[in-house]
């Protein structure tokens, strides 16, 4: 499994990684897009929305199912990946480069504090 140890990790299997003082890019780990199978469609928020830690803000529906995406941090959503409109199977490809999902503009490092380090996140999913 590829877990770039840059990164922090949420309970629900989305990545966090650090772009400037106050940006942040979001998209689902490795382990996640392998256990939803080949991933069909990507629902995201605007750019302008404000997403709140630890609640839903998209969806990832792929030929098995749909699955919710949670917030890691709370913030305002500055970019949107909008190659995966048509291109949703780059999260199955590359899910820590082509296939990211949202940037967003948080407020302090709060939020990233109570994130896992790629050990923790890979313990996590190994006693699964």
């Amino acid at each position: 499994m590829n877990l770039p140890k840059e990164f922090r990790y949420s309970d629900e299997h989305e990545w966090v990684k650090q772009e400037g003082d106050n940006k942040v890019r979001i998209g689902i780990t490795d382990f996640a897009q392998s256990e939803l199978g080949d991933i069909v469609f990507v629902e995201l928020p605007e750019v302008g929305d404000t997403l709140e830690a630890n609640s839903p803000f998209g969806s990832v529906e792929s030929v098995k199912t749909v699955s919710e995406l949670y917030a890691p941090v709370s913030g305002k959503v500055v970019e949107v990946n909008g190659d995966l409109e048509d291109s949703p199977e780059n999260v199955n490809s590359a899910p820590y480069e082509g296939g990211w999902m949202v940037v967003v503009e948080i407020e302090g490092t709060s939020d990233l504090e109570k994130l896992m380090d790629a050990d923790k996140y890979q313990a996590m999913v190994s006693e699964d």
